[in-house]
């Protein structure tokens, strides 16, 4: 009889790291993006021979970094299904649930109704609501914040309301607060994502945003494979941003300032007695580099997650499996500075994972069906386990 007791799952998300246009690109404004294989072009070729002898050159083509024969793990790509390619959508659909419409977003700024309900509720006068990138609204805003105390709102393609404030004008416990009322006050039709808490310190010319950032997301709308998991007393832990993506529901995380200290966190967990899930997420690929653009960053990035790879394999127990995948992509080559519908590689590795692929998965959540049959529940949300392609019987 198979026992699933002392089985561990590792859900590694490089935020961000795409590998090639999925096929409704066009729907979203992103034919022809292909964060990994522009990344590796632009570099000259990218060596990453650790992720190179796990299959990644069998998943796509991409430049330095080669196919091989007989791979240390499976690999494959998945396809996203859930309307939109922000973070909170694509983790929820890794974990079972699918969303039938995107989340909004606003071109233009939020309403005047909005933005008059969030000053009222917080006391607070506001700045900006633009559309902008986090250090461009600071050189915009900054100076008239910290004379005024008023809030400096923007936002983004993606679907997010994002309030800045100076650490020494606005007290963090305040900025937490106006950030969990604006959370209560944007529901439908303006149910953004999350809501981002962003403080930072410095003075103009110089300011700089802090680690102290949170994220208020929606709650999932349907049962995920953190449920099941929560419900058949089977430990979960996060590192990264995943708790707040799931709005804490089923998993608490520890927050992470950088790539390295997210490796730190995962190496930690794996050398420890800690059973059931880790669900993990790198952000800076995202965060760092795709969404400014910066393609040597980017690349810098991945090879220094290349780099600490063997040293998370080799922690790695029997009755472990760790998967490798992205959450959507952020191709730094383009002239946009946004999130891209991508296809999201996918590696799985571990001592008991046969070499092979799984092929293209129909969706993310083929990989929460998965975990959830190595762990042991039943649920499998929108997704079909491809467990008996990686570990045999």
């Amino acid at each position: 009889m198979t026992t699933t007791a002392g089985r561990r799952a590792i859900i590694l998300v490089l935020d961000g790291v795409g590998c090639g246009a999925a096929p409704d690109a066009a729907a979203y404004g992103d034919v022809g993006s292909d964060t990994l294989g522009h990344v590796c072009a632009a570099s000259g070729g990218l060596a990453l021979p650790h992720l190179e002898r796990l299959g990644l050159g069998n998943v796509a083509p991409l430049a330095g970094v080669s196919p091989v024969e007989r791979p240390g793990g499976a690999w494959g790509r998945m396809l996203p299904r859930s309307a939109g390619k922000d973070s909170t959508t694509g983790h929820w659909e890794i974990a079972g649930v699918h969303l039938a419409r995107p989340f909004p977003t606003y071109a233009h700024g939020f309403p005047p109704e909005v933005v008059d309900a969030f000053a009222a509720a917080t006391g607070r006068g506001v700045l900006g609501n633009v559309v902008g990138s986090g250090t461009a609204v600071l050189d915009d805003y900054g100076e008239a914040h910290v004379r005024s105390g008023a809030w400096i709102l923007y936002t983004s393609a993606d679907s997010v309301f994002q309030v800045a404030a100076h650490e020494a004008v606005v007290p963090l416990a305040e900025l937490y607060a106006a950030c969990e009322a604006a959370r209560a006050l944007l529901v439908a039709p303006h149910d953004v994502s999350r809501v981002i808490a962003r403080p930072f310190v410095g003075t103009p010319g110089a300011w700089k945003r802090t680690a102290n950032r949170r994220d208020y997301s929606l709650a999932p709308p349907d049962e995920t494979l953190l449920d099941a998991l929560e419900a058949a007393g089977i430990p979960r832990a996060g590192v990264g941003k995943v708790d707040d993506l799931f709005a804490g529901r089923g998993i608490a995380a520890r927050h992470t300032a950088s790539n390295a200290e997210g490796i730190g966190a995962i190496r930690e967990w794996l050398s420890g007695g800690s059973g059931g899930l880790l669900f993990a997420n790198l952000v800076d690929f995202d965060t760092q580099f795709g969404h400014r653009n910066d393609v040597p960053g980017f690349a810098g990035a991945l090879r220094e997650f290349d780099a600490a790879l063997p040293d998370l394999l080799a922690l790695l127990r029997e009755d472990d499996l760790l998967f490798i995948t992205a959450d959507h992509g952020n191709d730094p080559t383009t002239a946009t500075t946004d999130h891209a519908r991508e296809r999201v590689p996918l590696l799985v590795a571990g001592p008991r994972v046969r070499p092979g692929t799984v092929g293209e998965r129909e969706t993310f959540a083929d990989l929460g069906a998965t975990v959830g049959e190595w762990l042991g529940v039943a649920y499998r949300g929108r997704g079909r386990s491809f467990l008996a392609d990686v570990v045999a019987s």
